[in-house]
């Protein structure tokens, strides 16, 4: 099993030395986030700083761009990596795009499998000399000339990005099943949503793309609650029930809590997230709800469990801890996870 890490995007000075000493610690790959700042500028400083690791988004927003601005980037970062790039989008949802990005939203499955099939189209162009000519419902590229087009020879040896879905609901798992190399569970995920919902939707779509799931990388859910002692076990508690609670209150993932019987407490977390009241938020994830989400155990016990809930379905893990943490203390988990 692969074992990822996080590279921050909060100080793109750190980048390089981050990277650098994530890849000596051996972490197979390092993902950014689209949050505060940009996902992809900080990959282009880790590229020239590593040599091994592969380097991606999770996530990049993909409604917040057009295919031909993707397509722009994860070839240059593709080239400038020497082919350790993968695109990693993700939809977000609907006020973040039409609110924050002023940016439309329609159909967002039907409008992400178009994208991904742009962008390869754009890719295919330029790699192959095929003549540009996708015309799709949201997105139309027919025009593609020389002074616009990259070297081929910068990726013929190795080829375009891959290219990662992240998602949810059933509609966008089945396109990254059907038009995707990969998909990234949502931290919001838990064994019984994954093996029931997520898995088979991928198989739906890879089916409805003449393919299988062998091959096809699947990126697990990931909450870890650990600590040396007491305090930071209970500190550990306390930030990750909260993230829960924020990711709870998003109707678009109410799906997940419904499937264990949870579904009236997104309504409630929902009217919290709207009154400010971040703390009481926190304070409705019980035990119950906690463990389900997150592996809660000393650091000796994490890769075991993660093993036991994840192993056989998924084939790269990265740590999801939404506290203060020791850097150290992921590398026997580390070591551990890589040995199943």
């Amino acid at each position: 099993m692969k074992v990822d890490g996080g590279l921050g995007t909060q100080d793109i000075k750190k980048a390089a030395s981050a990277a650098a000493a994530n890849e000596a610690a051996g972490y197979d790959g390092l993902w950014t986030a689209e949050t505060a700042h940009d996902p992809f500028l900080p990959l282009s400083v880790a590229a020239a700083a590593t040599d091994r690791v592969e380097l991606g988004t999770s996530i990049a927003v993909a409604f917040a761009r057009n295919p031909m601005l993707l397509a722009n980037t994860g070839w240059d970062l593709q080239y400038l990596s020497g082919g350790r790039f993968i695109l990693g989008l993700g939809s977000q949802i609907k006020p973040h795009i039409t609110k924050r990005f002023s940016m439309e939203w329609s159909k967002p499955a039907a409008r992400m499998r178009e994208m991904v099939s742009a962008v390869r189209a754009i890719w295919d162009c330029w790699l192959n000399g095929t003549k540009l000519d996708f015309r799709g419902d949201f997105y139309t590229h027919t025009l593609m000339t020389p002074f616009f087009t990259p070297p081929a020879g910068q990726l013929a040896d190795v080829g375009p990005p891959k290219i990662y879905l992240a998602g949810v609901g059933e509609l966008m798992t089945e396109v990254a099943g059907e038009v995707c190399d990969g998909f990234i569970c949502h931290g919001f995920t838990t064994e019984r949503y994954l093996r029931e919902v997520t898995i088979p939707a991928l198989e739906r779509g890879r089916q409805k793309a003449g393919r299988t799931l062998d091959g096809f990388d699947i990126v697990g859910p990931s909450f870890v609650v650990t600590g040396s002692n007491e305090d930071e076990i209970e500190a550990a508690k306390a930030g990750t029930r909260q993230q829960i609670a924020f990711y709870g209150s998003t109707p678009s993932y109410k799906g997940v809590l419904d499937i264990h019987g949870w579904g009236e407490l997104q309504g409630q977390l929902n009217r919290l997230s709207k009154e400010g009241k971040w703390v009481e938020m926190g304070d409705a994830i019980d035990d119950e709800i906690l463990h389900t989400f997150a592996v809660v155990a000393e650091p000796e016990g994490i890769a075991p469990e993660l093993s036991r809930r994840y192993g056989d379905v998924i084939n790269r893990v990265s740590f999801y801890a939404p506290y203060a943490s020791d850097p150290d203390r992921w590398q026997p988990v580390m070591a551990a996870l890589k040995a199943v």
